[in-house]
């Protein structure tokens, strides 16, 4: 791999890392080609009530630099009306959501990684907002087991 990717890999992971400490993230290694594992990852999305609300690039570096590439994506996913209901009740979750995946090529591989839903339950102490915290941590363990098992 090309150590402007590694770079940008490496920067992109110490950025989730340092808003969160490493136990504090989800992280899975697929073995199925980037196409397949993204396609297993909206499929379980789906799965599990969640609607995949925007597939978003994040290849801007690597373009300026001349690689190109699409297989660095962030998959942001949420259910409409759930999100709806905390945006009005609890606006200061509004920077969280929607939830999201990065998801991105290495070698033969795909990585998953995003934040573990459970730790915003540290920020914000609302015995029904830990619940549902828990609950997203709980749905997104299995839908990246889903992506794991895939074949």
């Amino acid at each position: 791999m090309n150590k402007a990717i590694r770079l940008l890999i490496a920067a992109l992971l110490l950025g989730l890392a340092a808003a969160a400490g490493a136990d504090q993230l989800l992280m899975i290694r697929s073995s199925q080609p980037f196409p397949e594992t993204m396609s297993a990852l909206q499929n379980a999305i789906s799965d599990w009530g969640y609607k995949v609300t925007r597939v978003q690039n994040v290849d801007i570096g690597l373009s300026k630099i001349g690689y190109k590439t699409d297989n660095y994506k962030v998959v942001f996913y949420g259910k409409a009306e759930e999100v709806a209901q905390l945006v009005e009740k609890h606006p200061e979750l509004i920077p969280y959501l929607p939830l999201n995946v990065a998801i991105f090529a290495e070698k033969d591989n795909t990585i998953l990684v995003t934040n573990r839903p459970g730790v915003l339950a540290e920020f914000f102490p609302d015995p029904e907002l830990k619940a549902l915290f828990m609950r997203w941590e709980n749905d997104l363990t299995e839908i990246f087991n889903e992506v794991q098992d895939a074949r």
